[in-house]
Formats: structure tokens, C-alpha cells, sequence
């Protein structure tokens, strides 16, 4: 339940910046003739300052141009792409981040509490910490009783559950890399057929004719790729940190048995 909250309220966060956009677009069309206006002040004032924002303003405008330029039909699905691309992205990084433990504290507690207060003690502070790894613990010493063997077999099989749960959602995200790409050849596709329909059309191979088609076409494959590009650096952090998490838990297992063993061999 806390994971559906946090993805609904990162997609809500990304819609909102995502609705701003729109309506910075919708601005932006109202601002040609005030920009003449400007342009035309520093020509007979002559004030050189006056270009840095301006240039500033050029590329901001002109992203938001093409993007329009792009059509809505693909240029929207691309955008959705990145939106929940993004949120399953932030989503599992806040998990990942909280899932993180210090194991070396937490096994130092673990062997205090089993020469204290024995095998519940030592199950009660794996139950008071969170992450993966407390888990597996808990699992391991649950069935301390029943021998050491045992609990290395509980503590693989659990930590195969928790990994699969670490890795979830991470297919979601290759989806959109992959899919964002082909949405955008997809554009660039049917942009070509419009530049070809317009030249039966005319009759005659200009480039007037067809480089209005063909533009609108690679406008689509650019975002696609850079939307690409981006979930695929969030994808490659994610894999990453799930891998430096697996290889936690894998040497704390260890650590674990090792303690359980000593502790049955004192007693």
C-alpha cells in the first residue's frame, strides 16, 4: 500500500509539471509580438545586455516549439512514456534508499541480543529494523531450533523472494525505453507518408514539399531517443544498487550462519 501512495503521488507530481508545460505552451504562442516589439527597442537603443537572456529564452521557446511541431498524436505518447517511466524510476530509488541497512550494526546487535537474550531477543531487533536484510534474518533465526542447515536453506530461499521484490518494476521501465524509441520511428514513419502523399499531391519533388514532412518525422525519433536515454540511466543506477544491495545481503548471510554456529557451539 505504501509503494501504490508513493508511485500514485509521483505520477500526480509529474502530471502537474507535465500541465504546466501545456500551459507554458499555450503562453508561448501570445509571445511572438511581444518579442518584435523587444527586438526592435535594443536596435534603437543599442543595448548589448539584452542578448543573454534572450538567447536563454530562444532555446526554451525552441524546445517547446518542436515539440509541437511534433504532433500531438506521438509527441503526447512519448511524454506519457517519460512521465511513468520517471515515476516507477523515483519510486523504486525511494525504496531501494530505505531498503538500504548498515548490516555490520545490525549483525553487532544481533550477536548481543542472541548472548543476552538468546534466539527471541535476537529475533525482536530484527523485527524492529526494516529492509531486506532484517528480514531475512528474522526467517534464519525462526528456525534456528531446527539446525544450522535448515536456516541456510530458509535465508536462500527468502533472500530469492526479497531480491525478486528489490527487481520489481524494473521490467516496466525497459518497457518504456523500448517503447519509447519505436513511438518515435513510428512518427518519423508516418511523417515520411505525409511527405510522399504531399508530393503525388503536388506533383512534383520540391523541397518546400518535403521538408515539412520529414522534419515533423525526425522531431518524433529525437524526443523518443532522448526519452530513451534518460529512463535508461535511471534504469542502469537501479540495477546497480540492487546489485550492491544482493551482494549486502549474500555477505551478511553469511555472517549470520557464522554467528548462529558459535552461538550453538557455546551452548
Amino acid at each position: 500500500m505504501k509503494k501504490l501512495f508513493a508511485f500514485v503521488a509521483v505520477i500526480g507530481m509529474l502530471m502537474i509539471g507535465a500541465s504546466s508545460y501545456v500551459q507554458a505552451q499555450d503562453e508561448a504562442a501570445a509571445q511572438p509580438d511581444t518579442t518584435v516589439v523587444e527586438e526592435a527597442a535594443p536596435a534603437v537603443t543599442e543595448e548589448a545586455p539584452a542578448a543573454p537572456a534572450a538567447e536563454e529564452q530562444s532555446i526554451h521557446k525552441v524546445l517547446k516549439q518542436k515539440f509541437i511541431e511534433g504532433g500531438p498524436e506521438f509527441m503526447a505518447t512519448v511524454l506519457l512514456c517519460l512521465i511513468f517511466g520517471l515515476a516507477l524510476s523515483i519510486e523504486r530509488i525511494i525504496y531501494l534508499n530505505l531498503a538500504t541497512t548498515n548490516t555490520d550494526k545490525l549483525l553487532k546487535k544481533i550477536e548481543e541480543a542472541l548472548a543476552q537474550g538468546g534466539i527471541d531477543a535476537a529475533k525482536e531487533v530484527c523485527r524492529n529494523t526494516r529492509g531486506p536484510v532484517a528480514s531475512i534474518f528474522y526467517q534464519g533465526l525462526d528456525r534456528a531450533h531446527e539446525g544450522v542447515d535448515v536456516v541456510e536453506k530458509s535465508v536462500v530461499s527468502y533472500g530469492s523472494v526479497q531480491m525478486g521484490q528489490l527487481e520489481s518494476g524494473l521490467t516496466w521501465i525497459s518497457l518504456f525505453i523500448a517503447l519509447a524509441p519505436m513511438l518515435g520511428f513510428m512518427g518519423t514513419v508516418i511523417g515520411m507518408i505525409g511527405a510522399f502523399d504531399n508530393i503525388q499531391a503536388v506533383g512534383d519533388i520540391s523541397p518546400a514539399v518535403v521538408a515539412g514532412g520529414i522534419k515533423v518525422a525526425l522531431i518524433t525519433t529525437v524526443f523518443g531517443l532522448i526519452v530513451a536515454i534518460i529512463l535508461q540511466i535511471f534504469y542502469n543506477y537501479l540495477v546497480s544498487k540492487i546489485d550492491k544491495l544482493v551482494n549486502t545481503m549474500e555477505d551478511a548471510s553469511i555472517s549470520l550462519i557464522d554467528i548462529l554456529m558459535k552461538y550453538n557451539l557455546k551452548k
